[in-house]
């Protein structure tokens, strides 16, 4: 039996809540193959478009509420439909086993040089001509995506800890499903030992990467869009790869191969794992993750 840790992305939980409540169930029948095959399970996601949607309707609302406090109830709610979906397909199933949410908080260091230059795009899509009016009118900093439009840009620190790790090893040692660091976890600081919040955005790759070092999970998934990590993406030349070294996967990003906020934190955060002492790291398709933990889909880091 082995520990995976799943990381589910933002961007592939749906752009509302109506669609989230799908594509969840998605999500939900990949983690319960697991669950049948006798893994435990952990599972991370992203938040990219759901806490800026969060913060703009807090602020149209005239209420100010700080980044951080929109991350922790990013987590609450993409959290309940997980766990929603994952206890429906267990029940379909006909297993029984608990499945928790727990609000983590992923520790960063305050004087992070990324607090002075934010990378991390969150919220919906904008046009240039869109984004260009909305820094002019709030001073905000919008960033084109992988080509797929202008989005708000944060912060976003590298995860030093996870405050409640000792909880998912213990839950995990009572045979539940985990539900943890959603979002990235909602980042804090230690302030003459006593934890505060700081606004900022935890890249979910990186924390996913890190919490599974943390618990001593065997293997690291990230589940996206697309089925391997590849080569001059999209192009001609495009090379899908089914395998990978840290050597090269660092060499493929000096060249400049993968898209920052897209498939670079992937390719970083695998590597690290593995770097970190992790046995096995893989990069694929929501839909083919049990291929991919039996080696015939996605890119496996070595």
């Amino acid at each position: 039996m082995s520990t995976i840790v799943l990381a589910l992305g933002g961007n592939a939980l749906g752009n509302n809540v109506k669609e989230q409540l799908e594509m969840v169930k998605s999500a939900a029948k990949s983690v319960v193959d697991f669950v049948e095959q006798g893994h435990k399970v952990v599972i991370a996601h992203g938040n990219g478009p759901q806490v800026g949607m969060i913060k703009l309707l807090m602020d149209a609302g005239k209420d100010d509420m700080p980044l951080v406090e929109c991350i922790a109830m990013s987590q609450g709610y993409i959290g309940y439909h997980i766990q929603q979906a994952i206890r429906n397909e267990l029940a379909t199933r006909g297993i029984s086993k608990e499945v928790a949410t727990i609000p983590s908080q992923t520790v960063v260091d305050k004087n992070d040089p990324a607090f002075q230059k934010p990378t991390k795009p969150i919220g919906a899509y904008s046009t240039e001509e869109e984004a260009k009016k909305i820094m002019a009118e709030t001073g905000k900093f919008y960033m084109e995506d992988a080509g797929r439009g202008w989005r708000w840009a944060v912060a976003s620190p590298k995860p030093i800890d996870i405050v409640e790790k000792e909880v998912v090893k213990k839950m995990l040692a009572d045979d539940m499903v985990v539900i943890a660091c959603g979002g990235g976890g909602t980042p804090v600081y230690n302030d003459s030992g006593l934890w505060k919040g700081i606004d900022a955005v935890v890249d979910k790759d990186f924390a996913s990467a890190k919490m599974a070092e943390l618990i001593g999970a065997d293997t690291l998934i990230i589940l996206t869009a697309v089925e391997h990590v590849a080569l001059n993406f999209n192009k001609a030349d495009h090379q899908d790869l089914t395998a990978l070294t840290v050597a090269d996967a660092k060499k493929y990003e000096d060249e400049g191969h993968f898209a920052p906020g897209s498939m670079l934190p992937k390719v970083q955060a695998c590597a690290s794992f593995i770097e970190n002492g992790g046995k096995k790291a893989i990069i694929a398709a929501l839909e083919k993750a049990r291929e991919a933990i039996a080696g015939q889909s996605g890119t496996a880091f070595q």
